[in-house]
């Protein structure tokens, strides 16, 4: 039977949704649910929270899918359609198509949305939004929104970058946001709602034995990658920083082995690279010349130089500054080379990543990156606190 056999780590966090299948289990009973969900919503045992929710006689209507679906099989940025999930038989819509936010029809026969889904702890990462929006779209309804709680996979106390400004809000960044905000999916929710207004009838249930210094792998939780290129820690710990080359035409490592750990072009020379990278006091990361050949993505079936970032010391890395030197470096190396991708709509998607145009056109007049990003450690220390009264841990 689903559900047996429960995997116990060694002081385990107990999320949000454990509790909703245990003593919070009143909470939900009598309601139409509509689940915001994916492949990470699952229990200590790996078992999705939609069959788990069945088992106990849940009245789940519908589901709702964020990027890259609801099973998590859809690629980045990939229109996602409505369908209906072939093994619960409940319709699947999709937050990520031809709308992001869920229609009143969609909501008809809903009471109660429930939002369950595995952040990774940065603003560019659009499962927040998806959220967000969900609780913009709750309120006009009348439904109510229950967060089920789970872990900021790369702690919830390091706040870094630089706030998004308005005139350059997109789904990968808005709301006022740092790069780094550390705070969970439940305490970004109460931020939402009381920050801007949103008024939606929330519940937040929280998490039993998690900690704001707490990595991922200190939870005592299973990983599952919350997105096809959310490989582990290294990743997720440099991602902050890496995820800014995907708004140029230098390889952030998708189609590898290793995404955001391996950085790269045609172009570059490794150990040239590599040498003018070591001129910097990176202390916490090791750089590494390598040789790849992307399978999907930029440069696909070129073999690519570059470099391999190795984390020394988690808690002291600053994968923000650490990008910022390295588009710094590539620009002084390979000026005829580096660019940033072409606008669409004329919008700039580095310009999307950054919350503004500042490291865009200071870079192109040949100001240092690294330069403008130390600049910006008020504006993360504002958001510190600002967060203070929604945090819950």
């Amino acid at each position: 039977m689903i559900g047996q056999n429960r995997w116990v780590g060694e002081n385990m966090v107990r999320t949000g949704l454990e509790k909703v299948l245990g003593e919070k289990r009143e909470l939900l009973k009598g309601k139409k649910l509509g689940l915001i969900i994916n492949h990470t919503s699952v229990d200590a045992s790996l078992q999705l929270s939609v069959d788990r929710f069945l088992e106990v006689g849940l009245d789940v209507k519908a589901i709702f899918a964020p990027e890259h679906g609801f099973r998590g099989n859809v690629t980045a940025g990939e229109v996602i359609e409505d369908q209906k999930d072939p093994i619960t038989g409940l319709p699947v819509y999709s937050l990520y198509g031809k709308q992001k936010r869920p229609s009143e029809k969609m909501l008809q026969e809903i009471d109660t949305l429930v939002f369950d889904i595995q952040d990774l702890g940065v603003r560019f990462y659009t499962y927040i939004y998806t959220l967000a929006y969900c609780m913009e779209e709750a309120q006009k309804a009348g439904v109510e929104v229950f967060v089920l709680d789970r872990p900021n996979p790369i702690n919830g106390i390091t706040v870094d970058g630089n706030i998004v400004e308005e005139s350059f809000h997109s789904f990968v960044g808005q709301y006022g946001l740092p790069i780094r905000h550390g705070m969970t999916v439940g305490e970004l929710a109460l931020y939402f709602n009381e920050q801007y207004k949103m008024n939606v009838d929330l519940t937040v249930v929280s998490m039993d034995g998690w900690e704001r210094h707490f990595w991922y792998e200190e939870t005592g939780l299973h990983w599952v990658m919350p997105s096809p290129n959310a490989t582990g820690k290294g990743m997720a710990a440099l991602y902050p920083g890496t995820c800014f080359f995907e708004g140029t035409n230098v390889s952030e490592g998708r189609g590898t082995t290793a995404p955001f750990e391996w950085i790269g072009a045609p172009w570059i020379h490794s150990y040239e690279l590599v040498a003018e990278l070591r001129r910097y006091d990176f202390q916490s990361v090791t750089f590494r010349p390598i040789t790849f050949t992307p399978y999907t993505s930029k440069h696909k079936g070129e073999l690519c130089e570059g470099i391999q970032i190795h984390v020394n010391d988690f808690e002291k890395l600053e994968p923000i500054e650490i990008a910022m030197g390295i588009i710094d470096t590539l620009r002084k190396l390979y000026p005829d080379h580096f660019e940033w991708l072409a606008p669409i709509n004329s919008r700039y998607f580095i310009d999307l990543l950054s919350g503004t145009n500042e490291l865009r056109k200071g870079s192109d007049q040949g100001e240092a990156s690294l330069e403008w990003i130390r600049q910006k450690k008020t504006e993360a220390k504002k958001f510190a606190a600002l967060r203070k009264k929604y945090l819950l841990y």
